[in-house]
């Protein structure tokens, strides 16, 4: 995959993170993810690739752009398989709380698991615990583990998690083995990718989100050397049959990040709010700044970009169409 492609996806996530940064809040969860939804498809336009969205807004007949199976790209010879999400925390957004990022991610055709838009079990760390996480064990082992691979006290570690009552169990016996613990309201891609980066002040991200996003995590951990674990929690026989006819058939499969994003791949992600991993869009007269990460599996290189806007110098995404007469469905997980 062309090295070059990389700095192109930085240029996605940016223009999407410029649009809904506008909505940073206001309130208007749906607005906001509208706004991304259009400028990264506009820009997605430019990009020298064949690609084909496989995680997505959602079916075809629930969003409108960026739907499973859609065709992006400039029709280039590269054909890759797309995973998106252009407002990872939406609700944050709205709220203007911490934490919200555009994100994209590419693999070769087939590279990624066609993940139902439902529920996945996950537990990340970085490269400095890969192979002392199980998600089969209590919460208190996997925090012994980790603190031995990493050379710390288990009081030193802190763990991410969805702030939800399925977590509250869980929570407790964190809590109990003296871990420190950051609640957060919603987008646990981000929290995963910042226990990968020496100095985030995460060590890990563990609980129930959104499966898809589990698929944008694993992409990133990929590329920075960390581990993760994951399996799909079904709800009811609809999302077994729903997930059987996207091509899975052990339901109780675990999942690492080699099997949820294969081959070569590639990730970037833009802060829209800050957080433990990227700042957000910072506007000035004329322009803005933007923070945003990009990296490949293939070298491990990871970059950290700041970049200035000027808007009389280039197309205003910010400004893009805030509703449409199908608004794309904001996701809660």
């Amino acid at each position: 995959m062309d090295r070059n492609l990389a700095l192109e996806l930085v240029r996605v996530t940016e223009a999407a993170a410029l649009a809904c940064g506008r909505w940073v809040g206001k309130g208007n969860k749906e607005a906001a993810d509208d706004a991304a939804v259009n400028a990264m498809r506009k820009t997605l336009e430019t990009v020298g690739i064949s690609g084909t969205v496989v995680i997505g807004e959602g079916e075809m007949d629930e969003a409108p752009m960026l739907y499973i199976g859609e065709k992006v790209g400039n029709g280039a010879h590269t054909e890759v398989d797309i995973a998106v999400d252009p407002l990872e925390g939406t609700s944050i957004c709205a709220k203007g709380m911490n934490g919200a990022i555009a994100t994209i991610a590419l693999a070769p055709k087939g590279g990624f698991l066609h993940a139902p838009d439902m529920y996945m079990e996950k537990i990340a760390v970085g490269p400095g615990a890969r192979g002392a996480i199980d998600i089969n064990a209590p919460a208190t082992v996997n925090l012994k583990n980790v603190a031995v691979a990493k050379g710390c006290r288990v009081e030193d570690l802190t763990v991410v998690i969805l702030d939800r009552p399925r977590h509250d169990k869980t929570v407790k016996e964190l809590r109990k083995a003296g871990a420190r613990i950051h609640l957060i309201s919603d987008g646990d891609v981000a929290p995963a990718i910042a226990a990968a980066v020496e100095g985030s002040g995460v060590d890990l991200m563990m609980g129930i989100g959104g499966a898809p996003e589990g698929v944008l995590a694993a992409t990133a951990l990929r590329c920075m050397g960390g581990d993760m674990q994951a399996r799909l929690v079904f709800l009811n026989q609809e999302e077994r049959d729903r997930a059987r006819a996207m091509g899975i058939d052990d339901f109780d499969r675990i999942y690492r990040a080699e099997d949820l994003a294969r081959g070569e791949v590639v990730f970037a992600a833009t802060g829209v709010t800050n957080g433990d991993l990227l700042r957000g869009v910072r506007y000035f007269s004329g322009g803005a700044s933007t923070h945003s990460i990009v990296m490949r599996s293939r070298t491990r290189t990871v970059r950290f970009i700041e970049t200035r806007h000027f808007f009389d110098f280039k197309p205003r995404l910010d400004q893009a169409p805030a509703t449409q007469e199908t608004p794309c469905p904001a996701k809660t997980f």
